[in-house]
């Protein structure tokens, strides 16, 4: 049983949002002030990824830990109430996931996956991000 009535559930999940969300927001700040410029959801690479970087042919993958069911994340927890619908949708998810990274890895781009607890919490998330781009740098 849920215990918010599905009014209220309804109108929480119209609020959430797959683009320029919170951490993607964060993300983009880093890269940005650092010197990396980006393009943002090409519909022409596999999974239209968060943040495109077509000069070092990376791409960055910011999840949501609910959505993308980050593991062992307490934000991933699986709702109890309408158990068929969410294991369906959610596992489906994954499997597009997987699917995605799969192409963008057989089509030379190196990529990233950022979860949103780790951006909100981490101090460490910028030095992560650099890391990644000093791997990818142009030869």
């Amino acid at each position: 049983m849920d215990r918010i009535s599905a009014e209220a559930r309804s109108s929480i999940m119209r609020k959430v949002r797959s683009k320029d969300t919170g951490p993607e927001l964060i993300v983009r700040k880093i890269l940005h002030r650092n010197g990396f410029r980006f393009r943002l959801h090409r519909s022409d690479i596999p999974g239209k990824p968060d943040i495109v970087l077509p000069k070092w042919k990376a791409v960055i993958l910011v999840h949501g830990c609910f959505w993308h069911q980050h593991t062992n994340c307490v934000r991933a927890a699986r709702p109890k109430s309408n158990r068929e619908f969410w294991e369906k949708k959610l596992d489906r998810n994954l499997e597009r996931d997987k699917k995605t990274k799969a192409s963008l890895l057989e089509l030379g781009w190196k990529v990233l996956t950022l979860w949103e607890c780790e951006i909100e919490s981490s101090k460490g998330i910028e030095r992560r991000i650099l890391n990644f781009m000093k791997e990818c740098k142009v030869k």
